[in-house]
């Protein structure tokens, strides 16, 4: 019996699908791809005569039984989900789902969009002595988040921060950061639909990014990155420092 395949699809550049998800998106016979968020040009790579079935419109009641009307015919099927599905993928339900119909399943991650988008902007979250740590989250919308997530609660640890599924209510998030910790003089930045053609973003502060985010007409689909990292602040790491010893290198000396 065929099973399903959960396949992250990527940031938005289709060649940045993993080498792995392109060759079982090449060989599907039923490909369920989210079309709100999936660039259609990876759906170039599927083979002639591939089903190709939009979730957008879909419930999860009919996105389970196309999948299981297509396992039952052995027919080979991939769930292409934006980014890596590990995050705001919804995956876990479709997951359950077919557990109780007995249908196999396995997951070939992806490249999640926060990820793109530091590839896109050349920054890296974990800068030495400025921040080694990242906090993935969102705003609270029609999906609730728990108390102890709120962006005020989070802000007090004044980390790297990759803020999803928020830029419509931006000057919001800036209030909660703000009232969290964070100084108005943190860098900020947000970039629409990282590594896709029509990529563009702006950077700030916490003082001015919401402004600048409405003066761009960024609207949607959207990441928020906040945190010193992004500054001008930065350290080298001990990784390559002569004077630093670790099991591949020994310390030169002043004589070497």
């Amino acid at each position: 019996m065929s099973v399903v395949s959960f396949v992250g699809a990527g940031p938005g550049d289709k060649d940045l699908i993993t080498l792995k998800g392109y060759r079982r998106l090449e060989e599907a016979d039923v490909v369920i791809y989210a079309g709100s968020l999936v660039n259609p040009e990876l759906l170039d790579y599927c083979k002639e005569g591939a089903e190709k079935l939009n979730s957008a419109g879909m419930t999860l009641q009919e996105i389970i039984k196309a999948m299981s009307d297509a396992v039952a015919e052995d027919k080979s099927v991939v769930r292409l989900q934006t980014g890596d599905f590990s995050i705001y993928g919804s995956i876990r339900e479709q997951v359950e789902e077919l557990k109780k119909l007995s249908i196999g399943y396995d997951c070939i991650p992806g490249v999640s969009s926060f990820l793109g988008a530091a590839s896109s902007l050349g920054v890296e979250y974990t800068v030495p002595e400025v921040s080694q740590s990242v906090i993935i989250t969102r705003m609270a919308g029609r999906t609730p988040v728990p108390d102890r997530e709120s962006l005020r609660e989070l802000a007090k640890h004044q980390t790297s921060m990759a803020i999803f599924l928020s830029v419509q209510g931006i000057q919001k998030v800036v209030k909660e950061l703000r009232a969290g910790g964070y100084p108005e003089t943190t860098p900020a930045a947000v970039i629409y639909k990282a590594t896709w053609d029509d990529e563009k973003y702006v950077s700030g502060t916490l003082e001015d990014i919401a402004v600048k985010t409405h003066e761009a007409g960024i609207r949607r689909t959207a990441l928020i990155l906040v945190g010193e990292f992004l500054g001008d602040k930065y350290n080298y790491s001990k990784l390559y420092d002569a004077n630093f010893s670790h099991m591949y290198r020994k310390k030169q000396t002043d004589d070497e």
